[in-house]
């Protein structure tokens, strides 16, 4: 049995973990495991007619090259964005639009050119069995693409922002939590010492729930998320009476990337007090900013965590989850199943078929955890809910 791992989309901690316990799984079943660095871009680059290039894009792995992987955070195999499905023009290699040039092919829509059939080629050419795909939304959804072109497939969902539907649980969510209450919890001291509003900037374009997480174990005084509008003048009532309830005097407020105004209000402070190109580059967070020092006529501090939430070490709770996913997903093939994406369903370990991953959004429950009239999260009954509430 021959088998292929790759990581794409964005890094996240408890990845190298996960990759280690595949290769020593597999190690144990006389497995080999051949890592595709890159990601997608890994195949995509690899040019069958020239071997000499294969050791750029894959990497035999065995349990020495693995064996202390675990103890740091990001993928040891490296990563990108790339979509083989979906490629711009400067995103197609070189070598590649020489051949369709001499088929006479070309790159006639390049905004949307699918080099999959150069994919099939060199999994082809590379002789695997099996290919595990360590990624989120974008990564798994190609995966089952290629599913459907028949490669075998077995993938592991990771993403800081917890947002891959059908499990309850991805790789990386529980560092990007620790990593937000502690920041949030630093930041406090300067909030206090200043007697300032801080708004703090999370992960969290599409989904709210490492905000929603994060707020809830810091205690922060407001939480927006995407899953519901605010409105920039309650928000700024609210934000003064926590000010003045705090005998430290000052408030803090975490925000989703993917936070957003009512629609008319959106329109009237992104004319009035942003203008686009300011909010494109810098988003969300520097838009509440602004209209929350015009609205309140307090000092704000925003301070987004960004990459800081996906860096350095796992905690323990993603090292667990990335050995036991990787547990799984060996043992899966070793059975002959694919075209599934292993899974935490309710504090249970499963899978469920990669069609299902396409088939949904997860989402914050608004009705069930967060007040959308306080902009707080709202987990007021606990009994009979599974550990990560979803």
């Amino acid at each position: 049995m021959r088998i292929g791992v790759l990581t794409g989309g964005g890094d996240a901690p408890g990845i190298n973990a996960c990759l280690k316990t595949i290769v020593t799984q597999c190690d144990e079943y006389g497995f080999e495991v051949f890592g595709i660095k890159r990601g997608w871009e890994g195949l995509l680059s690899l040019n069958p007619d020239v071997p000499d290039e294969r050791s750029l894009h894959i990497v035999p792995l065995t349990r020495h090259l693995v064996r202390k992987i675990d103890r740091t955070g990001g993928t040891f195999l490296h990563s990108s964005r790339v979509n083989p499905g979906n490629l711009s023009r400067k995103e197609v290699p070189l070598f590649l639009q020489c051949a369709l040039k001499r088929m006479g092919r070309g790159l006639i829509n390049a905004a949307h050119f699918d080099a999959t059939f150069h994919v099939l080629r060199v999994l082809e050419h590379l002789g695997l069995d099996t290919l595990i795909v360590i990624g989120g939304d974008d990564t798994i959804s190609y995966a089952w693409h290629l599913q459907q072109q028949g490669v075998a497939v077995v993938a592991i969902p990771k993403t800081m922002d917890n947002d891959v539907f059908g499990t309850d649980y991805c790789i990386g969510f529980g560092t990007a939590v620790t990593r937000s209450v502690q920041y949030i919890h630093q930041l406090r001291t300067s909030s206090g010492s200043h007697e300032r509003i801080t708004i703090v900037e999370l992960f969290g374009r599409h989904t709210g729930e490492a905000c929603l997480v994060s707020s809830y174990l810091a205690g922060v005084d407001r939480t927006l998320i995407p899953e519901a509008p605010f409105d920039p003048e309650r928000l700024a009532d609210l934000l003064i009476f926590d000010k003045a309830a705090n005998t430290s005097n000052y408030a803090m407020v975490a925000v989703s990337e993917g936070a957003r105004m009512v629609g008319g209000k959106f329109i009237e402070y992104c004319r009035h007090h942003i203008d686009d190109h300011v909010l494109q580059r810098d988003g969300i967070g520097q838009l509440i900013r602004d209209t929350m020092t015009m609205l309140t006529g307090e000092e704000i501090i925003w301070q987004p965590l960004g990459y800081l939430m996906r860096s350095g070490i796992p905690d323990a709770l993603d090292i667990m989850v990335g050995c036991n996913f990787a547990q799984l997903a060996v043992e899966l093939i070793r059975k002959n199943v694919s075209g599934v994406m292993v899974a935490l369903s309710k504090g249970v370990y499963d899978h469920v078929p990669l069609a299902v991953v396409a088939s949904g959004t997860h989402q914050v429950d608004i009705a069930e955890l967060y007040d959308p009239e306080e902009y707080r999260p709202k987990m007021r009954c606990v009994l009979g809910k599974p550990m990560f509430f979803y």
